[in-house]
C-alpha cells in the first residue's frame, strides 16, 4: 500500500521586472546563496535559484520574463509559482492520481534531473508545483518531460540514464557539499 502524500509547503519562486536589484537584496540582506542560474524560454526569461539549506536545491527563485510586457498583460508580478514537497517517488504518484482524480488537468511532468515534478494550476489558478527529490543533480534549469503514470522504477531508470547523460552530471550528495562548502564561505 502506497503511503498517503503529505506534502509540505518547500519553496515558492517571484516574478520580477528588474532582477539585479532582488539579488542584491537577497544574497545581501536575506543571506541566501546562488545554487544556479540560467535561461529557459523564448524570448528567454532569465532564472536564478537560492538556498541557504545545502539539501534543498532551491528555496527560493526569482524570474526576470523575456517579454515583460506580457507579464504586466497577465499579471504576472507576483507569484511564479508555489511549491509542495513530497517524500518519495511514489508519494508523489500517489499526489498525481489524487489531483487527477479530484479533477484538474496535469500542465506538465518533468524530471529536472535533481527532482520529479508535476504542476497544475489550482481551483484559483494558482501555479502549483509538487515534487520529489532525485538522488542525482544536474545544472538548472533542466526539463525532461516524463510519465509518472509509469512504473516507480521504470521512471528511476530512465531519469537515472538521462542524468548520467546530461553535462554537469553529479550525485546529489556530491553537489550538495559543494554548495554547503560555498554557503560557509559566506558566513
Amino acid at each position: 500500500m502506497t503511503a498517503i502524500p503529505t506534502p509540505k509547503l518547500s519553496h515558492m519562486g517571484l516574478f520580477t521586472r528588474d532582477i539585479a536589484p532582488m539579488l542584491d537584496f537577497y544574497t545581501g540582506a536575506m543571506g541566501l546563496t546562488i545554487t544556479d542560474a540560467g535561461t529557459y524560454g523564448d524570448p528567454p526569461s532569465r532564472i536564478v535559484f537560492m538556498s541557504n539549506d545545502p539539501h534543498e536545491h532551491h528555496q527560493f527563485v526569482l524570474v526576470q520574463p523575456g517579454d515583460t510586457s506580457d507579464a504586466d498583460a497577465e499579471g504576472k508580478f507576483v507569484a511564479q509559482q508555489i511549491s509542495f514537497l513530497v517524500g518519495s517517488l511514489e508519494e508523489l504518484q500517489e499526489l498525481h492520481a489524487r489531483i487527477t482524480g479530484a479533477g484538474q488537468s496535469i500542465d506538465r511532468e518533468i524530471t529536472h534531473g535533481n527532482a520529479w515534478s508535476f504542476y497544475f494550476h489550482d481551483i484559483a489558478g494558482n501555479r502549483i508545483e509538487c515534487y520529489t527529490h532525485t538522488p542525482w543533480y544536474v545544472p538548472q534549469p533542466h526539463a525532461q518531460s516524463m510519465d509518472l503514470t509509469q512504473p516507480a522504477a521504470d521512471v528511476r531508470t530512465q531519469t537515472e540514464r538521462h542524468c548520467r547523460a546530461t553535462e554537469g552530471f553529479m550525485m546529489a550528495e556530491d553537489w550538495r557539499a559543494k554548495i554547503a562548502a560555498k554557503m560557509a564561505a559566506r558566513a
